[in-house]
């Protein structure tokens, strides 16, 4: 149990509160797909430090101790998310108590190594993920760790250095009794599977990463432009067979959860990738980072399935960090610029690009969109979430400030929004002030 003192939560309204039944256990919903099943969120919300009486739907404000790019995650009455101390000296799960954002108890552990990082990329940018027994989190080169819901520290796994000029980013995900753990990017990257009760590794795959022999993204012609995989693992499971997804080295791969061996690589993908995989109406979608590439294929493949791609662009003409959403044969997503757009699912055709006007002067967006009913919720670096209609026509529906840049994804549980900032965690919703 940390002995960093407790965070000063402040409480902007404390209304009554029944254990929800929806729980959000990944940065990307309880299906990897951002799409929540819920549809009575709000629509609206404003927070403002130089006015208060302008607040509206904001159900408390848990001020955090430096900045981050995870996202919450929701399991009944508790909120989790990982945080950075002393500039990645201390690498912490903080849980709030739901009903009224209060700090239950922050655990961690203390590494005294030399991580690199990128300076919009603080350590513990990777979020936690939970079954409702334990929080498993990745501290890069200080471990995966896993801990219960009061704190303890149920095991630690020592996974070697994870060094890349940019940091780290991909986050755990759990996988019936597994831990499936993409560590990298950098020299050692591999895939691995750890028991999710000891921590034992099952399995470990070592991808390492490869030189393009020519790049069509937004490095062409260069000869020193960065590689690495920052996307999340993808648990596709279809027609009975179970495989896990990941983009890395020029490659969109899959593998078999039981033991790690290679089901089928797909070829074309440029070797930076931030944004992780998307799976939806018998469809896998990838993107590649930096004007990459944009790759979809179906699951159940063998082998070299290149040639079965549905359809193929080697350079798209916007950055991409955020991940895609697919629903009703369309694919939604907001590029790193401050653009949403949204794709044909059957041919990968762009039906609309528009900019989201920011409330600030930075209306950049590195989260991902997340779903519910008929609207995408997105943060941008302003502060705003915008929320758009999912259809084929654009249409915004509001843009909701809280003037604080926001890298992350909003969680979705139970009718409440939950957001993250550089500088606070939010609880959003109906009836809040």
């Amino acid at each position: 149990m940390s002995l960093l003192p407790r965070l000063t939560i402040a409480v902007v309204s404390l209304l009554p509160f029944a254990v929800a039944a929806a729980n959000w256990p990944s940065w990307r919903g309880p299906g990897q797909n951002q799409i929540s099943s819920e549809n009575r969120f709000p629509l609206e919300w404003v927070w403002s430090k130089d006015d208060p009486s302008r607040n509206k739907n904001i159900l408390w404000r848990a001020p955090l101790p430096e900045p981050g790019n995870s996202s919450p995650i929701v399991w009944g009455d508790r909120v989790f998310v990982t945080q950075a101390m002393a500039d990645g000296k201390r690498r912490t799960v903080i849980c709030l108590d739901r009903a009224g954002g209060r700090q239950l108890w922050q655990s961690g552990v203390d590494f005294e190594g030399k991580d690199t990082r990128h300076e919009t990329n603080p350590h513990c940018s990777a979020s936690p993920v939970t079954d409702g027994e334990r929080v498993v989190a990745s501290f890069a080169s200080a471990g995966i760790v896993a801990y219960d819901f009061q704190g303890k520290q149920l095991w630690k796994a020592d996974l070697g250095p994870q060094s890349h000029g940019w940091g780290q980013g991909s986050s755990p995900v759990i996988h019936g009794d597994l831990v499936i753990v993409y560590h990298g990017p950098g020299s050692g990257s591999a895939l691995h599977a750890l028991d999710k009760r000891t921590g034992g590794k099952r399995w470990s795959v070592p991808l390492p990463e490869e030189v393009p022999a020519e790049r069509f993204d937004g490095f062409a012609g260069k000869s020193n432009g960065a590689m690495g995989n920052f996307g999340t693992p993808l648990v596709v499971t279809a027609s009975g067979r179970s495989e896990i997804v990941l983009p890395v080295s020029n490659k969109l791969r899959a593998f078999a959860p039981a033991d790690g061996r290679p089901l089928w690589t797909c070829d074309g993908m440029n070797p930076l990738v931030y944004t992780s995989p998307s799976f939806g109406e018998g469809r896998i979608v990838a993107m590649g980072g930096f004007f990459g590439a944009v790759i979809c294929v179906e699951p159940g493949g063998a082998g070299d399935v290149t040639g079965k791609r549905l359809f193929y662009e080697q350079r798209h003409k916007k950055h991409r960090i955020g991940s895609p959403i697919i629903h009703d044969g369309h694919i939604y997503l907001a590029a790193t610029e401050g653009f949403a757009q949204c794709l044909r699912l059957s041919t990968g055709e762009l039906l609309w690009e528009e900019r989201l006007k920011a409330s600030g002067p930075d209306g950049a967006t590195w989260g991902s969109m997340v779903m519910a009913g008929d609207r995408l919720y997105v943060a941008n670096h302003s502060g705003d979430t915008l929320v758009l209609r999912a259809a084929p026509k654009f249409e915004v529906l509001a843009t909701n400030p809280v003037g604080e840049l926001s890298n992350s994804t909003p969680a979705l549980s139970d009718g409440q929004v939950f957001l993250r900032t550089h500088r606070a965690l939010y609880c959003i919703a109906e009836g809040g002030k």
